[in-house]
């Protein structure tokens, strides 16, 4: 699979439909995958996180969450050889709850707030009433971090899904991933806020005109520091890299 580099980043150049390919291979194979929803937060975040930035580099399969990594690629690589579309975490756990349903896999519903994973499982099993949920553990644990590795294990699940918000959830999965007995093991950030209905999503509209950090910044005016870094600091150092490389 073809990977694109960006500010050190490698990113699998794969559709969402392909994602989903690999998904379903992953969870029937005997080895345990990490996947990284990377968006050009993460990129500016690696570069002074080494953990962060080893944790998305080693990760089984690194999908494009974000347009400015569409237009990064193109801009570094060109039309041909830029990403392909963008793949983002929260239809992506749709996606896998629905495949979940048809094919009999099990997920643990990890972090977010209080209610809040419980929430977001009970609606996606009221579109998948075949779903099997084996664990919910609400935000980060209260409790020791080897309780929280014990209940995922024993549960038995073929997909964990990590709300602790990033860089945490993608260093605990690459750092606990031999320990946790999943096939797949996604951090997904906010998106049980969005399934739950504590988050709007951006009309579709916005989200064809790349619009979404508008809308989130009008919604959420604190969120103006990560909106900076991915609207403005993300691509001044992608024409920098590129000037200089």
């Amino acid at each position: 699979m073809k990977k694109v580099k960006i500010l050190r980043i490698k990113i699998d150049n794969i559709s969402f439909f392909e994602t989903t390919k690999k998904i379903a291979d992953f969870v029937n194979s005997d080895k345990s995958h990490q996947i990284a929803t990377v968006n050009p937060e993460f990129l500016i975040a690696t570069r002074k996180d080494k953990e962060f930035f080893k944790a998305i580099n080693s990760a089984s399969l690194a999908v494009p969450d974000g347009t400015g990594l569409i237009w990064a690629s193109k801009f570094l690589y060109g039309s041909k050889n830029k990403l392909k579309e963008r793949v983002t975490g929260v239809d992506l756990v749709w996606a896998i709850a629905k495949l979940a349903s048809e094919r009999g896999w099990s997920i643990y519903f990890l972090g977010a707030g209080p209610g809040i994973a419980q929430i977001a499982a009970s609606r996606l099993k009221v579109l998948n009433p075949h779903l099997k949920v084996v664990g919910i553990s609400m935000g980060e644990p209260k409790y020791s971090r080897e309780k929280v590795l014990e209940s995922i294990k024993k549960s038995k699940a073929d997909i964990l899904l990590v709300a602790y918000g990033s860089p945490k959830q993608e260093k605990f999965i690459y750092n606990s991933l031999d320990k946790l007995g999943v096939k797949v093991a996604m951090g997904v950030g906010g998106t049980f806020d969005f399934i739950a209905g504590v988050q709007k999503r951006a009309p579709k509209w916005m989200q064809k005109l790349s619009l979404e950090w508008l809308y989130r910044l009008i919604r959420e005016p604190k969120r103006f520091g990560r909106i900076w870094t991915a609207v403005v600091k993300f691509p001044i150092a992608v024409i920098w890299s590129k000037v200089f490389r």
